[in-house]
């Protein structure tokens, strides 16, 4: 007996059931990287942890950096911070606005990203990454404008000109608000870049993604590798480390947990480092970062200078 001949409607049928298989699948999430010397390496341990959202969803894996994916970072910004404070302060500026760019083509995932991590409606979540990207422009602004504000020709009674002039500090520590997991993560990376430092920056430990994000963005952008350094992980093992890293020329505290400030503060000491922090009466979780008066000062570019004072002779 002949075989009976499949019915074109049954065929038709069969990619609908392949899609409702997919759809029963079980989700492989992704398990994002470090950002080091402009490459996206593992970390050197083999360790993640998971990423939820504000709801507890879970959402991802992200690296946790070990101490030497730590230490593999500051030589990554110590060989790129030469070249990069040594650029025109006006080449600075246009390399950060590029950053902007970068970030208004991809400003959907931004979104949708910090809507998850934050907790926030969509429209909240939208104001905070056009902030965050207007950031960005503010500050590039900066870049060829803060040495005629900070530096000086200053009298002096004999025959020389004194000059004070400001330059970057070297390698910086960036411990990024816990709470404000990219604009205030924004807030606190693009100040001491705008000076001509390199960074090394721990994100947000609960909400690492938009931090994660903006590392792709860096990555296709002009900004040179190895001058901003993004580690996930734990803050209570790469905290201490970061502190007293001898090659660490200054260390921002602001996302600091409050348990381990005094500690960093003693280590940050101890190797002489210049350091900034927020307020003890200032909450990071309270603290409002879409406020453009509090939260976008030169003086955040100021803190990651030095004042060098030059004497010439008159007439040489």
């Amino acid at each position: 007996m002949p075989a009976t001949p499949t019915p074109k409607r049954a065929i038709a049928r069969r990619p609908a059931t392949l899609v409702e298989a997919v759809g029963d699948r079980i989700q492989v999430r992704k398990t994002y990287k470090l950002y080091v010397g402009g490459e996206f390496p593992r970390s050197e341990s083999g360790r993640s942890y998971p990423v939820e959202a504000a709801d507890g969803t879970p959402l991802a894996n992200a690296v946790r950096a070990s101490r030497k994916d730590l230490r593999d970072a500051v030589r990554a910004a110590r060989k790129a911070f030469p070249g990069w404070s040594e650029r025109t302060a006006m080449n600075r500026g246009q390399i950060l606005y590029r950053v902007a760019e970068l970030m208004e083509g991809r400003r959907d995932q931004f979104v949708d990203e910090v809507a998850t991590a934050e907790g926030l409606r969509p429209d909240r979540a939208r104001d905070v990454v056009n902030r965050s990207i207007d950031r960005w422009v503010w500050y590039a602004g900066w870049a060829d404008k803060i040495s005629q504000v900070l530096g000086a020709s200053n009298p002096v009674a004999a025959d020389y000109f004194n000059f004070t002039i400001p330059e970057p500090t070297g390698v910086v520590g960036v411990v990024a608000p816990e709470t404000s997991s990219l604009l205030g993560l924004t807030s606190r990376l693009a100040p001491p870049l705008v000076g001509g430092n390199a960074v090394v920056l721990l994100a947000s430990e609960s909400r690492p993604l938009p931090a994660i994000t903006l590392t792709e963005v860096l990555a296709t952008s002009d900004v040179p590798g190895g001058v901003v350094n993004v580690l996930t992980g734990r803050r209570r093992e790469l905290v201490p480390v970061l502190a007293s890293h001898a090659d660490v020329d200054a260390l921002d505290l602001w996302g600091i947990p409050d348990d381990l400030r005094v500690d960093a503060e003693i280590a940050a000491a101890d190797s002489v480092k210049r350091m900034t922090k927020r307020p003890r009466a200032v909450s990071d979780a309270r603290f409002d970062w879409l406020d453009e008066r509090a939260a976008q000062r030169p003086e955040w570019i100021a803190a990651f200078l030095e004042m060098k004072t030059v004497w010439h002779p008159i007439g040489i």
